[in-house]
């Protein structure tokens, strides 16, 4: 679940483990989130290390709290996640795609048809 030994925070992986399950639907909106003492436990870390994880959804207005009944998701949380990861993630995806395709000498067509073979087969997959 967590890389204690990466180079990414703790704190990161947390907010982006807390971010997975909303995205996933595991955390609807007003679910409540675990607590920085919950994740301390599940995770086997310093609850000031949890609590800094939460304090980033926070921030980004994924979440909110209700004074002394904990944090939830807020209604809105998993698409701001989701208007983010397509612009951050896809991107970075991409531009590592994009690269390793000139380094391989594949052109865009090539490229194209291979993107839409892996669909169709992810489709069949799924049915």
């Amino acid at each position: 679940m967590l890389d204690m030994d990466g180079s990414k925070p703790i704190y990161v992986q947390i907010a982006e483990w807390i971010e997975t399950e909303i995205i996933d639907g595991t955390l609807g909106p007003d679910a409540k989130v675990y607590s920085q003492y919950k994740l301390a436990e599940l995770f086997n870390i310093n609850p000031a290390t949890a609590g800094k994880g939460l304090s980033i959804l926070l921030e980004n207005g994924i979440v909110y709290q209700k004074r002394g009944l904990g944090t939830f998701v807020s209604p809105d949380g998993r698409d701001k996640l989701r208007s983010r990861r397509k612009e951050v993630t896809l991107r970075r995806l991409i531009q590592q795609l994009l690269d390793e395709a000139e380094l391989l000498g594949v052109d865009d067509h090539h490229l194209q048809t291979l993107i839409e073979a892996e669909r169709k087969r992810k489709k069949g997959d799924s049915e």
